[in-house]
């Protein structure tokens, strides 16, 4: 399997989408189902205020988030996609989405809770690094970032430990590491802002 050594285009999802409308069985699978669950119940705050869920794909995880959220934004580079979610979550009235390719573009507004599910690794180093500072602009005082991402084998630019590790190293300087877990299929990383924490945490020591 030949590794992309560049961040992934629209045009890849826009194809994958094209021939399935659900090419990664985020609707069906047992593996996401179960990755859902454990992602909300990492969530360290029951509710949160705003946040922002990249990649947001057909919106399946998006409409169990919207639960603990006041406002959620979701973005995807993929509309074949997001008219999915949309659709998924059209009685939820404080759902909004965006099509938006990350880092080059970014939402205007702050968040609470940024979620990275299953897509950092289809970015490169360098547009990691941009996606970090991206976070650092618009992270709320005190907020929290979930990464959680497949580690088996792929063809995108990282594997799912190397793009958690790189985000982690690029945003040490605002991140703290406050809860890490793995499965035999995937990692699960909990960030905190660190800058002027909201309540004490042993990961912004």
């Amino acid at each position: 399997m030949t590794r992309h050594e560049a961040s992934l285009p629209p045009s890849y999802f826009d194809e994958r989408y094209a021939r399935d409308p659900d090419p990664w069985q985020f609707a069906t699978s047992a593996y996401e189902r179960a990755k859902y669950a454990a992602t909300l119940d990492a969530l360290p705050r029951q509710r949160y205020g705003s946040a922002l869920e990249v990649g947001c794909s057909i919106g399946v995880l998006t409409e169990a988030l919207a639960g603990r959220c006041d406002a959620l934004v979701g973005i995807d580079v993929a509309e074949r996609a997001l008219a999915q979610a949309r659709e998924r979550c059209r009685a939820l009235p404080h759902v909004r989405f965006a099509c938006v390719q990350v880092p080059g573009r970014w939402p205007e507004s702050r968040f609470d809770l940024i979620l990275l599910s299953e897509v950092v690794y289809y970015l490169d180093a360098d547009d990691v690094a941009r996606l970090a500072g991206r976070i650092a602009d618009c992270l709320r005082p005190g907020g929290d970032v979930l990464l959680v991402h497949w580690t088996g084998r792929t063809h995108y630019p990282l594997t799912g430990d190397e793009a958690a590790e790189t985000f982690i190293r690029n945003a040490a300087g605002f991140l703290g590491v406050s809860r890490q877990a793995r499965t035999p299929e995937y990692r699960l990383d909990v960030l905190r802002d660190c800058r002027t924490p909201a309540r004490p945490d042993p990961a912004c020591r």
